[in-house]
């Protein structure tokens, strides 16, 4: 029925938390990234997601990260260089058993490293996990 498949869309991209009017981002497409996520994004969004050539500030970046596909702090700092101040970047890998499957260790690993902060996961369809990943907000103490 199309008005559960607009919900459950609009769930995930919300999950994703993403919004209207938000530039998203999306790095390491290929052919099996989940086509429902991509589309509950733009749907949501109201926009076409970019990919790794664009110039503007970006609010969101959907990373499609498998094992395999290089240093993952290197894909992060690239990731992190466009993002707005208060942008997100979401690491989807491959759930645990299927191929290319990256543990979630790996990622809260590279995070710090790459100048960013784990805040949550979540899964992401039916296939993908998502890390949830911040740069750290200045507080008390902290220099800039």
């Amino acid at each position: 029925m199309a008005a559960e498949d607009a919900g459950s869309s609009s769930d995930i991209a919300g999950k994703l938390g993403v919004e209207p009017g938000m530039v998203v981002q999306e790095l390491g497409y290929d052919s099996d990234v989940d086509d429902e996520v991509r589309a509950a994004v733009e749907e949501r969004s109201g926009e076409e997601l970019l990919d790794e050539d664009a110039q503007e500030v970006i609010d969101v970046v959907l990373l499609w990260f498998r094992e395999g596909d290089g240093d993952l702090v290197d894909t992060l700092v690239d990731a992190r260089t466009p993002l707005a101040d208060n942008g997100v970047v979401w690491v989807l890998t491959p759930k645990t058993g299927r191929d290319g499957h990256l543990e979630p260790s790996e990622i809260a690993e590279a995070a710090p490293t790459a100048g960013l902060s784990q805040t949550s996961n979540a899964s992401v369809g039916d296939d993908w996990a998502g890390a949830r990943l911040v740069a750290p907000k200045a507080g008390k103490g902290q220099k800039r």
